[in-house]
């Protein structure tokens, strides 16, 4: 029932709150004035079923709303710990983004292992028809059409599925023809601090890629200065508009990842650019027919765009690893041990299911993990060393 409920909400409505940060910091200290996007993320919306599921809705909508304002609690703590995130740790943050979102999207690909289609190689050859288209555009196309080559493969990886009979639009024009999301969908909210445990811990997580986003884009749109003091006002976007959104009944609304993978695929550095796009993707989420066709397009050409573009937010994590010195003792270790502990929750499904559940949500969390693992070592071996380089000149 749960399930039914969210789909019905979402349907118009994960789509309708793409929020934008458009605003060096915004009006009142909101957004970075970068080209941000904004959505309900993945993993908070795991965890909102999560609790929907343990309780009820309201107390998942109230979960979001208790952790929304946790943020604007917990960023003045958090800003003091930026000095933590010199280019050594933003730059294994990011290849950690990459390696999680390709795994993630790989499974758009192949389907859900042990189901009858898993692994289909027609499915496979799509996705990797749909990686090449990509990297033909971008070869071939110049100016204008080289920098939607993205979008341009996208088109082009749905019309050959379409030929290959695996594009079904039957369900797209059934049900109404606009889609207005509803305040309180699900009553109103209930406040339980427990409950709402894995979503206030999922937020510390949350602001820490919300730091590696940032300062990725920024370097990305050639933003002149220290950018760090910048990351505040991402944070505080990202914790209004999950107030927002928990009015509206979804999870947490978050600055995507996606942002960095695209901005560096296309090019395209404005932020005003970026603006309209999410007002026309808010105009696009109310007319609900084009929505479901967003929801009916074909799993591996998704899957296939998104893999080559969570691959290059690693390879600007290795141009941000370009400029460490990993011959250096510190450097060398803090890449390695941010790596280890942030790849086996990753490659090693499960690794951690003996452990308290309690636990599991960080432990599990290949990117918390390595994250914080880098910052914690980067840090003893910048405090500890008495030749150390100042630890304010890598930060």
């Amino acid at each position: 029932m749960i399930t039914d409920l969210l789909g019905q909400s979402m349907d118009g409505l994960a789509r309708f709150r793409v929020y934008v940060t458009t605003a060096a910091k915004g009006p009142a200290g909101l957004g970075a004035r970068l080209p941000f996007i904004m959505v309900p993320g993945g993993a908070p919306i795991a965890i909102f079923l999560a609790i929907a599921s343990q309780t009820d809705v309201q107390t998942a909508v109230g979960a979001v709303l208790l952790t929304g304002m946790f943020y604007f609690i917990a960023l003045p703590v958090f800003r003091r710990l930026l000095r933590f995130f010199p280019p050594i740790v933003v730059g294994t943050m990011l290849l950690l983004v990459a390696v999680n979102l390709v795994k993630i999207y790989g499974g758009t690909i192949t389907g859900k292992p042990g189901s009858e289609n898993f692994a289909d190689p027609v499915n496979i050859g799509l996705a990797l028809a749909t990686i090449a288209l990509t990297v033909i555009f971008s070869r071939v196309f110049t100016g204008t059409m080289q920098r939607i080559s993205v979008m341009l493969e996208l088109v082009a990886g749905t019309l050959l599925a379409a030929a290959l009979g695996r594009f079904d639009l039957s369900g797209v024009m059934q049900g109404p023809l606009i889609a207005v999301p509803q305040l309180f969908p699900f009553g109103m909210p209930k406040f339980d601090i427990i409950a709402s445990l894995p979503l206030i811990i999922f937020s510390i997580i949350s602001m820490a890629e919300a730091t590696g986003q940032t300062i990725a884009t920024a370097e990305i749109v050639e933003r002149k200065g220290d950018v760090h003091p910048i990351v505040p006002s991402t944070i505080r976007g990202d914790a209004l508009m999950s107030i927002v959104g928990g009015l509206f009944g979804t999870s947490l609304i978050i600055t995507s990842g996606e942002n960095v993978g695209i901005v560096r695929a296309t090019g395209v550095r404005s932020r005003y650019v970026t603006a309209m796009a999410g007002i026309i993707l808010v105009i696009i989420a109310l007319i609900a027919p084009v929505s479901r066709l967003a929801s009916v397009l074909p799993g591996p050409v998704v899957g296939g765009t998104a893999v080559i573009v969570f691959s290059i937010i690693g390879v600007i994590g290795i141009h941000v690893l370009s400029r460490v010195d990993l011959r250096e003792h510190g450097a060398m270790f803090t890449l390695a041990s941010g790596l280890a502990m942030g790849l086996m929750p990753i490659l090693v499904p499960g690794i951690y299911s003996q452990f308290p559940q309690w636990s599991q949500m960080i432990l599990g969390n290949g990117l918390a993990m390595g994250t914080i693992t880098a910052a914690l070592v980067n840090a003893v071996f910048q405090f500890s060393a008495p030749s150390a380089v100042n630890f304010k000149e890598h930060a």
